[in-house]
């Protein structure tokens, strides 16, 4: 279960960075805000389980190296977090209607390619698309929030924070599948 909310506070970073950024430049009303929160938390914790269902067959395929699979993903996600951009094009404008949608998708494509790595952790994949949409909707609607009051100056740091978090989750398969752990 602790897996599988370090794999939900990394997953909503980036939504969390947009939805801050929205916040602070566009002030969206409280509808606004739930909507934006609405709908990370949704595709976020519904991403994962797609990826899961794609994982599950390509792992059986695979098992002898899924964790080095798992490590590989989650380590790209991970630096690709740390760079520090993901999201701009989603925080450039108000969020509203078809482009709400799609920055739900865009943001949640890193939940679907963590969801392939759900087999690894050994955790239910109903529970961890639960917790992760959850997590997802709750800092979603915190960020809106605390963006209208502080302005935008913590997205950056929160994606390098979900990035550190991702990487550590792949280097704990891989230690865990060699026998390090």
């Amino acid at each position: 279960m602790l897996a599988a909310l370090l794999l939900a506070l990394a997953l909503a970073m980036d939504a969390f960075a947009v939805a801050l950024t929205q916040g602070a430049r566009f002030r969206p009303s409280l509808a606004g805000g739930t909507a934006i929160a609405g709908t990370f938390g949704l595709f976020q914790g519904v991403m994962p389980l797609i990826g899961w269902g794609i994982g599950a067959v390509a792992f059986a395929y695979v098992a002898a190296v899924d964790h080095w699979i798992a490590f590989g993903l989650l380590a790209f996600l991970g630096v690709r977090m740390l760079g520090g951009h993901v999201g701009e094009e989603e925080a450039s404008h108000a969020l509203t209607g078809k482009a709400l949608l799609v920055a739900g998708v865009a943001t949640s494509v890193d939940a679907l390619a963590a969801g392939i790595t759900l087999p690894t952790l050994e955790v239910a994949p109903l529970v961890a698309g639960l917790v992760i949409g959850v997590v997802t909707l709750v800092l979603s609607g915190f960020g809106v929030v605390l963006g209208r009051m502080a302005g935008d100056a913590f997205g950056e740091w929160a994606e390098r924070i979900g990035g550190v978090i991702l990487i550590a989750l792949g280097v704990k398969i891989l230690a865990e599948h060699t026998g390090y752990l």
